[in-house]
């Protein structure tokens, strides 16, 4: 029996809309998780992120066994306490920072040995530790299985290597996960952009028996096309009775996109990072606060919406504050993103009770384009 109860209130095609319940709270699906790197989501509080309508955030093993500690946290605590947000947590096993981000990681069968890119340290990060750091230390709600993500483009034989040593750190991650109170382990599908290598990984990543599924090896380079083309068949190899979450995903056209195939939950940095560089999501597309015709135009990004950053700041004076660098700029752009990307969620889930998520996808596009 899976840890958290998983209701589909509706299904429009294949999308649906549903709740997560955890011992912290209910993820409305589909869900956003905003990204809290390091314990924080850059530039805002928690209760700023929580005022969006977020339900759940993500956090990571990587960073967060660099610095401050894994160990640190739990003293003080745990991450729930130690960064004041008691709804959810989700973190990454920290798998694709170590091949991105380390000065030198070595792949071997029993985990991955590398270096840190803060100080040059040497860390050993196996199935085992994963573990013990997300569900011991960190205390994590959603714990996700330790796996090796290929960058694309990838040869068939190296992404089947991956994804068969992705399986059996899975297995190792589920006999030291066990069977825990209030905590759910999921299991992470790879095989880059291959139908058999995606199908292989689903029925191994299935014998094994995860409480949910992601979809692992997209959003690195691959775009937007074959991201869709991958999801037309990955998603649907994955257990219909389980949440089916699509990591490190995306633009907004990515994240209606990938719900009209059947994905429930999404995380990505864009919101955010975008936000820092003067970037703003709208209905319309997206703006970019930098250019000079944004100077004198006293408009708010959206008049209609509960976001302050969204609703009480004209367009000139967040022109004005990204042109002068100044901070309040980037928290401002910040807030709105993400309180742009939670009333996209929002409203696909309304769209799918309401049987009209084709209409509502239709129009999503045209908008983004025209805008």
């Amino acid at each position: 029996m899976a840890a958290f109860p998983f209701h589909i209130a509706a299904t429009d095609g294949a999308a649906r809309t549903g709740v997560l319940q955890t011992a912290r709270g209910e993820i409305r699906t589909p869900a956003f998780m905003p990204v809290g790197t390091a314990a924080t989501v850059k530039a805002l509080t928690v209760d700023q992120v929580a005022a969006t309508g977020a339900d759940i955030l993500l956090g990571n093993t990587y960073h967060l066994m660099l610095r401050p500690t894994a160990e640190r946290v739990a003293r003080l605590g745990g991450l729930h306490r130690f960064m004041r947000w008691d709804r959810p947590i989700l973190t990454d096993s920290g798998g694709f920072q170590v091949m991105s981000l380390s000065k030198i990681a070595k792949v071997t069968e029993e985990g991955v040995r590398f270096q840190s890119h803060i100080d040059g340290s040497r860390h050993a990060l196996t199935p085992e530790r994963a573990i013990e750091i997300q569900a011991d230390l960190l205390g994590s709600d959603i714990v996700m299985q330790l796996d090796e993500c290929v960058a694309w483009p990838a040869e068939h034989g190296r992404a089947a290597e991956a994804l068969r040593l992705s399986a059996r750190w899975g297995a190792r991650c589920k006999a030291a996960f066990g069977v825990r109170e209030g905590q759910a382990l999921f299991g992470i599908q790879q095989g880059s952009t291959f139908t058999d290598l995606r199908r292989e990984s689903s029925e191994r990543l299935q014998e094994i028996g995860f409480d949910g599924y992601a979809i692992g090896g997209l959003a690195v380079g691959e775009g937007h096309a074959a991201m869709c083309e991958v999801l037309d068949v990955a998603v649907d190899m994955l257990p219909g009775d389980r949440p089916r979450y699509l990591m490190g995903v995306g633009k907004p056209i990515d994240l209606v996109e990938a719900v009209a195939r059947g994905v429930d939950m999404f995380d990505c940095v864009l919101p955010t990072r975008s936000g820092r560089h003067g970037q703003a999501f709208t209905w319309g597309g997206v703006l970019n606060l930098k250019n000079a015709r944004f100077a004198e135009d006293d408009h708010a990004l959206d008049s209609d919406s509960d976001c302050p950053a969204s609703r009480d700041y004209s367009k000139a004076y967040l022109h004005h504050l990204v042109k002068a660098q100044e901070i309040l700029g980037q928290v401002l752009l910040s807030w709105h993103n993400l309180a742009f990307y939670q009333g996209l969620m929002a409203a696909m889930r309304q769209a799918i009770a309401e049987g009209r998520f084709a209409a509502f996808r239709a129009e999503f596009a045209a908008r983004q384009r025209t805008g």
